[in-house]
């Protein structure tokens, strides 16, 4: 079997920066055993698999890290999207995407311009003393707050605190969901930077994370008191998104620049 497959780094501020997404345009669905092989082959944060809708309406998304499939990721759509347009399957306007995350949209703007519609993440909980004392050992120093939605949030006193982090992985697994670190954006021109830590789904820290935004958003959101955005990811690539919270749905601007275009050339996995 022969498919396409483009590698595209998403919220990027030039090459090699951002998180780079593979993405394999399919014209049929493939069995989930072979694209697990797949992604773990690729061995990047994600691969997200596209496939045409039956009845032309949009496609179907998938996303897998090294080891899972994800329910959601932002870079890997937002990549997708980018993928669609220089295959030249889409040429403008929105693409629709049909995900374990119910309907996603992305608005190809100008060439490298993608906005996509996630939904937020609302309805947060305070973390118990157990978890924060987790936390307090994982960045090895004061947690400002913290809740947990599908990842655990974590703020610091500031942004020299989320740069000079660095965990252990067992410290991330007492924890027992991804981490979000987050603070205050020194910049005047971004409002708040973060890291993302998830060892559990096989990256021990990612790039940029769109999904974890979905949080991110809505808490600054709050402590800002706006809904537009400036965010900055401090991995060591780095990554820039221009945020709008929109009632109960995140939108996520971000550049992308292809990287490198291909063919797999693949069996399916034996059983």
């Amino acid at each position: 079997m022969n498919h396409p497959i483009r590698q595209i780094d998403a919220f990027s501020e030039g090459p090699f920066t951002g998180n780079p997404a593979a993405v394999v345009l399919l014209e049929a669905p493939i069995a989930p055993e072979l694209m697990q092989r797949i992604a773990e082959e690729n061995n990047l944060s994600e691969t997200a698999f596209v496939v045409p809708m039956p009845e032309g309406d949009g496609y179907a998304l998938r996303w897998f890290t090294p080891t899972v499939e994800v329910e959601l990721c932002g870079h890997a759509t937002l990549a997708a999207a980018e993928a669609l347009r220089l295959a030249g399957r889409e040429s403008s306007g929105v693409v629709t995407f049909s995900t374990l995350s119910g309907p996603l949209t992305a608005e190809l703007e100008e060439e490298g311009h993608v906005t996509i519609d996630l939904p937020a993440a609302t309805g947060a909980r305070p973390v118990g003393a157990e978890r924060l004392a987790a936390l307090e050992r994982a960045v090895d120093g004061r947690v400002v707050a913290a809740h947990e939605h599908r990842y655990v949030l974590a703020e610091l006193e500031d942004e020299a605190a989320v740069r000079a982090l660095a965990p252990r992985a067992r410290a991330l697994e007492e924890i027992g969901l991804p981490l979000i670190a987050t603070a205050r954006g020194a910049d005047p021109e971004v409002d708040f930077v973060s890291r993302f830590f998830a060892p559990t789904l096989g990256v021990f820290e990612d790039p940029v994370t769109g999904s974890a935004h979905c949080q991110l958003v809505p808490y600054w959101a709050g402590a800002l008191e706006r809904t537009e955005l400036a965010a900055r990811q401090l991995s060591r690539r780095g990554g820039r998104l221009e945020c709008l919270l929109s009632g109960d749905r995140v939108r996520l601007k971000g550049e992308a620049h292809a990287y490198m275009e291909g063919t797999i050339r693949t069996e399916a996995p034996p059983s």
